[in-house]
């Protein structure tokens, strides 16, 4: 089953921020994972809309997103990230 990988992220450097996002885009291919929503527009229906950008990745699985976010290959990006943006990230099972 699918699993998404789901960031709000608000940029609070976007210089140091520029600096992340090959380092992810290649971690994520790593991953086994592809981007399905990369920061475009947003349109708050219910609720208040993300203060910034919204990121939808999907894995084949919960176990293989896991993996992308806790592995190797992103732990350099995610220490950008870090200092470049608050962020809220949960994954998510499909159907």
């Amino acid at each position: 089953m699918p699993a998404y990988l789901i960031a709000e992220i608000e940029v609070t450097d976007p210089t140091l921020y520029e600096r992340y996002k090959p380092l992810a885009a290649a971690a994520i291919a790593a991953g086994g994972g592809r981007y399905l929503v990369r920061g475009g527009e947003t349109v708050a229906l219910e609720g208040a809309a993300p203060a910034g950008r919204l990121v939808i990745l999907e894995f084949p699985n919960a176990a293989a997103a896991r993996a992308f976010y806790d592995g190797p290959d992103y732990a350099e990006a995610r220490r950008i990230r870090e200092r470049a943006a608050k962020s809220r990230v949960i994954i998510a099972d499909g159907v």
